[in-house]
């Protein structure tokens, strides 16, 4: 007889990994279109728990340059823009399109440069060297002229806020022509060059946005401000630091979009905006938990459950209702499914890391990867309440769930847990002995995907070795008839490795905005659509 060992069947169903994630472990290599996805999906070039800033650079450039496939990553760009809500990644997409493809450049330049920060973050990774040129070649700066010429008063003020770089900085590189006297007294205005150099524009060309803004930040009394705001619109941040007084907060609230509000509702309440006014509660109240002005807004699911965390106590209910509202919209692409699932939930400590990693003092999030996989799991059960959600670290931890509470408070307390190392294997194990009895559709791990702890079977992960019996028991219970059960693998960091290898019952997809469940809801019913797949239907 041949080598038993070698010939097994059982081999064949447990495939052998072929690399070692960041953690030591046993992993499985995602393919280079595959990889590139996850990191354009996940990576916001900060750092990791296993991997530094400059690794994800340079993960980003190696696997660029093993993807000669520019359409693909012209799609990804947009992908990463529109889909995953990301700006940095995008914005460092474009700059390799700007070389490899001018023509596909331009066709996704807006789309994905749609506000001066992408601008100003696209040119300071051209002006870094890190991509291969260090100032704007023809394609690039016939871009930049076109955004800057076609943008309103209203966005070129908003591109000014910040420095390093700056928009004055942008402007002086990139020479746009101006169009007429208005956008040749606004460049000089923004640039704070002298009157006379604006000539032949005066002082008078200059739009009458600009002239308002000058008069609010000289007004010494409430109601010159107020009166000023009620004809002008402008961002919050340019108005913020000459507000005269608690009228003109409330002025500047109703002038701020609802990521502001969230963003900014302890501000507002150090500025006595909620102080015995209901009325002003309730505005908030409703712009916050506006489902259309959410979709627009294009705001995180996480985000609303960071501002929930953090409002003061002093913040008013119906605010902070408003905010458990939003996130059930921001996650309204939650499938709802057949049958229950196995919900993942890694709360190791890995997962402590910052969402969109660490960086300088200040700038860093206070959300961090359990977070979000405790609000992606909270609203999967939400969805399907059945289902069975499992914190784990190197142990299995239970958890009583109350099936009126929200949505926020149970992702508050499912964060909670864990703390150890990573055994991404554990829900599977649970429910192939304690949970057996019990018919699932499948698993769905919300995990960083660096277990270590734990070994599969014949040179395969724990998570192979363990789905594989928990594909027989469940077609065992559902009958043979049955498709079989599936596994999601939801990966919240930029990491190249997975537990479990791309089959047609395994889906692994990154990031973390509500477009996943999209890719989990087509893929968990039946549908083709896979991640890669979802970034190549974008059309252009």
């Amino acid at each position: 007889m041949a080598n038993k060992n070698l010939f097994s069947s059982l081999k064949s169903l447990l495939p052998r990994t072929d690399a070692v994630n960041e953690a030591g472990g046993r992993a499985y290599a995602l393919p280079p279109k595959h990889a590139l996805a996850q990191l354009a999906a996940t990576g916001c070039f900060n750092g990791a728990y296993y991997a530094a800033a400059e690794q994800q650079l340079a993960a980003l450039l190696a696997l660029v340059g093993q993807v000669d496939d520019n359409l693909f990553l012209a799609k990804l760009a947009v992908y990463s823009r529109e889909r995953a809500f990301l700006k940095d990644m995008p914005a460092a997409l474009l700059v390799v399109l700007s070389k490899r493809d001018p023509a596909l450049f331009r066709r996704v330049f807006e789309r994905i440069v749609d506000n001066g920060r992408v601008l100003r973050t696209m040119f300071q990774m051209i002006r870094s060297g890190q991509f291969g040129r260090k100032s704007l070649a023809y394609a690039l700066q016939r871009a930049f002229q076109r955004w800057l010429n076609g943008a309103s008063v209203g966005q070129l003020l908003s591109a000014s806020i910040g420095a390093d770089p700056s928009l004055r900085d942008v402007l002086r590189l990139a020479r746009p022509t101006p169009t007429d006297d208005g956008r040749r007294a606004l460049y000089g205005w923004l640039t704070g060059k002298e009157i006379e150099k604006w000539a032949p524009a005066t002082l008078a060309d200059l739009p009458e946005e600009i002239g308002a803004l000058v008069a609010y930040r000289n007004a010494q009394m409430e109601d010159e401000q107020v009166e000023i705001l009620e004809r002008s619109r402008f961002r919050w941040d340019l108005l913020a630091d000459a507000a005269r007084g608690p009228r003109v907060w409330k002025a500047i609230a109703r002038q701020m979009g609802p990521q502001a509000l969230r963003m900014n509702l302890n501000t507002l309440l150090r500025h006595d905006v909620f102080k015995d006014d209901r009325e002003m509660a309730a505005y908030v109240a409703d712009r916050l938990g506006d489902a259309e002005e959410i979709r627009r807004s294009r705001q995180f699911p996480y985000q609303f459950f960071a501002a929930f965390l953090n409002a003061e106590n002093e913040v008013p209910e119906p605010v902070k209702d408003a905010l458990g509202r939003a996130a059930e919209i921001a996650c309204g692409n939650v499938p709802e499914l057949p049958e229950p699932v196995v919900i993942g939930l890694d709360a190791s400590g890995s997962m402590s890391m910052p969402i969109t990693g660490a960086r300088g003092r200040g700038a860093t999030t206070k959300m961090r990867c359990v977070d979000v996989a405790a609000l992606f799991a909270a609203a999967l059960l939400r969805r399907n309440p059945g289902s069975v959600v499992l914190p784990f670290d190197t142990r299995v931890h239970l958890v009583a769930i109350d099936p009126e509470e929200s949505i926020l408070t149970l992702a508050g307390r499912l964060a909670k847990f864990g703390g150890g190392g990573t055994n991404c294997s554990l829900p599977l194990e649970d429910a192939n002995t304690r949970l057996a009895a019990q018919r699932f559709a499948g698993c769905v791990l919300v995990s960083d995907m660096e277990s270590w702890v734990g070994v599969g079977r014949h040179g395969s992960t724990g998570v192979m070795t363990q789905w594989q019996a928990f594909t027989a028991n469940q077609k065992r219970l559902h009958g043979s008839d049955w498709a079989g059960p599936r596994l999601v693998c939801i990966n919240l960091q930029a990491y190249a490795t997975v537990q479990a290898p791309e089959r047609t019952d395994i889906l692994n997809i990154g990031g973390f905005s509500d477009a996943v469940f999209t890719v989990v809801s087509s893929f968990l019913g039946d549908e083709p659509e896979r991640f890669v797949g979802e970034v190549e239907a974008i059309e252009l």
